[in-house]
């Protein structure tokens, strides 16, 4: 996993130098040509000074190489958050302020054009974001390319492959509904794949919000070693604008879109609590850095410049979370975040990746993560465009030009690189050629999501993702005969583009079974299907993916014989089947134990491939079976009559017939379910939990809510959102994940048991 270091090269830092009260436009969004390290310079009518923490002198023989200045200027970020945090407002905003579009659209827009970053119709409709859409914009002469992710549970397998592209990113928080259960998992996810990140408080505009309460919350429930940044001047609809603690100037944004900054002293009645945060500003960090601890300890002043220093060594080392204020709806606030990016989240070479070396053994290798050494690039994303599939892809190391031949290593082709273009949304502008820290995509590739391309000089994968286990089956098909070709289309392109995403056949009712992650999860799919392929389809009850496994060891002697004219089929097996030691990775283990030569060795994967095949449904309720270790002591081959099909029938029947003896019980998939609901409505909900068989963990209060966290059977749970709904009037809300496969009670297991032999029975 990624590491983050100094680099010793010398980095420039800016100051902002403004005479008090004067109004100063926006930097223009243009790039603007990279200047020398002595010179100063103006961006717009902000006022630059640039220091170097280097000798000059030796950056000057060294020769620095040719990509040191655009590497140094580039910026990979996400900008994830809880469901309805204004996610995709803040994104809005920032391109229309790096000059990227040209007007802002509102997410649900009454003026039915919807925000720039959520492209499929789908998305505009429900005011949700579902796919990861890159966007790149300038700022200041920098580049920064920006992932926008979903912020609902069931589409986390997208957020997990953004992070794992990202360098940095801005955790959105809300105001008023402050650290949410999304919040937390994305939180944790970010600490998984070692993002630096910012936080962002959001939606100061709102009736009830109270910034300080968030950033205590941070601290308690993130565990985020947190500071303010910034500090407000008013809040609800008397919000102005902010302080910011490190020039200590008060900032004001005015225009009819907040693009004119105005730039004053800090307000008199406010001094005495900038003063205030500014100095708890200054600890918190001088706790993890030791430069500004001696500075500090010693009671010198501490200059702007060494405490934007100090800020950035931290936040690279995510030792420290900057936290800064706003309302995007309102158009306050984002400037400051923007540059916040630029000076405090790291490039691509601030930050270290591993690759793992196929040739010795999956090595982890470090990326140098420059242009200069083999191309490493992984693909993270895939789209179906107009003109084929289009591959998202983040190059960690190498250049990659149209008109190459790469290599993919996960399946060993090789291919021609046809089109190279970099994305906005869903709009794309062709270039030539792209270096290590960009992300681009190209056309006419075939692969899956997390291949991994290289030049073919080297044999290296990124770390694979996790994929978790889809919890939920519906059973789906295409309501007219003449749709099936557009139908199996539609589901093929989504099992590429999502991981999460599986299609099988039900064996028995020939129907087909799509799973997923949870009911909003399948129900997108379904309508995708609709408004993309215009195939209608009608939607089985959903159904829960159980799983069976044995509880103790039960010994198998089975004798397959079979004389029909001609060949007969000979084949016995002996040994014991088992439960897997708890905690082991795998889900189904074959051993073969035989000494010598009782069954010939080339009939020894037949085995293994029926007792597999046998694992496939269980007897009980016709699920599979996990968790099982499969052993073969001993066995009989006849010479003439012995061949791979009896052997492997004689596993089936085997393992079938000792099951019954191992004891096998019913698992269930259990959700981790986090409800925030009114205080006077808790008794109702708790009972209503007890009734679904669910086991409370954990009820805190927070303000007038209260935050029940409860592992609850999945089976329980459909429908749940009407009835929570109408327990609470509308008022709580929840979130769930999945847990992990556990036993299901006698009851429920009988109960089971049945229903499969009814269904049976009647067919």
């Amino acid at each position: 996993m990624a590491r983050f270091s100094r680099p010793s090269t010398p980095r420039l830092l800016y100051t902002l130098y403004t005479s008090p009260s004067k109004t100063v436009q926006s930097p223009s969004p243009s790039p603007s040509p990279s200047p020398s390290p002595a010179s100063s310079l103006l961006l717009g009518s902000f006022h630059f000074r640039q220091f170097s923490s280097g000798n000059l002198a030796r950056a000057k023989e060294d020769k620095e190489p040719w990509w040191k200045d655009s590497m140094d200027k580039l910026r990979n970020i996400g900008i994830s958050a809880h469901i309805d945090s204004g996610k995709t407002t803040l994104t809005e905003r920032v391109l229309f302020y790096t000059g990227k579009i040209h007007e802002i659209h509102e997410v649900r827009g009454r003026d039915g054009v919807g925000a720039k970053m959520d492209s499929m119709d789908l998305e505009r409709e429900k005011g949700i974001t579902i796919q990861s859409a890159a966007t790149y914009c300038t700022w200041n002469g920098y580049q920064v390319n920006i992932i926008d992710t979903p912020g609902h549970v069931d589409f986390t397998i997208e957020v997990e492959r953004a992070l794992r592209v990202l360098d940095g990113a801005i955790l959105v928080l809300c105001s008023v509904g402050g650290v949410q259960s999304q919040s937390i998992t994305v939180d944790r996810q970010m600490r998984r794949y070692e993002v630096p990140r910012l936080a962002f408080i959001n939606k100061l505009d709102r009736m009830g919000a109270d910034p300080w309460k968030v950033l205590n919350q941070a601290r308690a429930k993130l565990r985020h070693h947190s500071a303010a940044m910034q500090v407000p001047i008013g809040l609800e609809e008397d919000f102005k604008g902010l302080v910011d603690l490190v020039q200590m100037k008060a900032l004001y944004f005015h225009g009819s879109s907040g693009e004119k900054i105005v730039i004053e002293e800090v307000p008199a009645d406010m001094e005495a609590l900038v003063t205030e945060k500014r100095r708890e500003l200054i600890e918190v960090v001088s706790e993890v850095d030791d430069k500004l601890a001696e500075a500090f300890l010693a009671d010198e002043p501490i200059s702007s410049t060494d405490l934007e220093e100090a800020v950035r060594r931290a936040t690279i080392a995510q030792k420290f979370i900057p936290v800064f204020m706003g309302s995007a709806f309102k158009n306050k606030g984002v400037q400051p975040l923007l540059n916040a990016v630029l000076s405090y989240l790291p490039c691509p070479i601030e930050v270290s990746n591993y690759a793992l070396d196929q040739t010795k053994n999956e090595e982890k290798v470090a990326l140098g993560g420059t242009p200069d050494g083999p191309l490493v690039a992984l693909a993270f994303k895939l789209e179906e465009g107009r003109f084929g599939q289009l591959t998202y892809l983040r190059i960690y190391e190498g250049v990659i030009r149209k008109g190459d031949f790469i290599f993919n290593i996960n399946t060993g082709k090789k291919i021609k690189v046809p089109r190279l273009v970099r994305m906005h949304s869903d709009e794309m502008e062709d270039i030539q050629e792209a270096h290590a820290g960009q992300i681009v995509a190209v056309f006419g590739v075939d692969c899956a999501s997390g291949d991994t391309f290289t030049d073919g000089s080297v044999k290296y994968t990124m770390t694979s993702m996790n994929v978790p286990e889809p919890v939920m089956s519906l059973a789906v098909q295409p309501v007219s005969k003449d749709s099936g070709g557009q139908f199996s289309k539609a589901l093929n392109r989504f099992q590429k583009e999502d991981p999460t995403f599986r299609v099988g056949l039900d064996p028995e009712s020939g129907q087909t079974i799509i799973s997923g992650m949870g009911e909003l999860h399948l129900d997108i799919y379904v309508e995708r299907i609709r408004r993309e392929y215009k195939v209608d389809a009608t939607v089985g009850k959903p159904r829960v993916n159980f799983r069976e496994t044995v509880t103790q060891r039960a010994e198998f002697d089975y004798l397959h014989k079979k004389q029909s004219g001609g060949q007969g089929q000979y084949g016995r097996v002996c040994g014991y089947v088992e439960p897997l030691p708890a905690g082991s990775p795998t889900k189904f283990e074959f051993e073969n134990m035989i000494v010598g030569q009782a069954i010939p060795s080339n009939f020894i994967p037949a085995i293994e491939k029926g007792f597999k095949e046998a694992a496939n449904s269980g007897s009980l309720i016709g699920h599979p079976v996990e968790h099982v270790h499969v052993v073969l002591t001993d066995g009989a081959a006849h010479a003439v009559d012995s061949s791979e099909l009896a052997f492997k029938l004689a596993a089936i029947y085997a393992f079938r017939k000792c099951y019954a003896a191992a004891k096998p019980v019913i698992l269930e998939p259990v959700m981790l379910v986090e409800l925030k609901v009114p205080m006077e409505f808790q008794g109702t909900v708790a009972g209503d939990i007890n009734k679904r068989k669910g086991v409370i963990i954990g009820n805190d209060q927070e303000g007038d809510d209260s935050v029940i966290t409860a592992h609850v059977p999945l089976n329980n749970m459909f429908g749940y959102s009407t009835a929570l709904r109408s327990m609470t009037q509308g008022k709580g809300e929840f979130t769930m994940e999945y847990k992990e496969h556990s036993p299901v009670s006698h009851d429920v297991q009988t109960q089971l048991i049945n229903n499969y032999k009814g269904t049976h029975a009647a067919e």
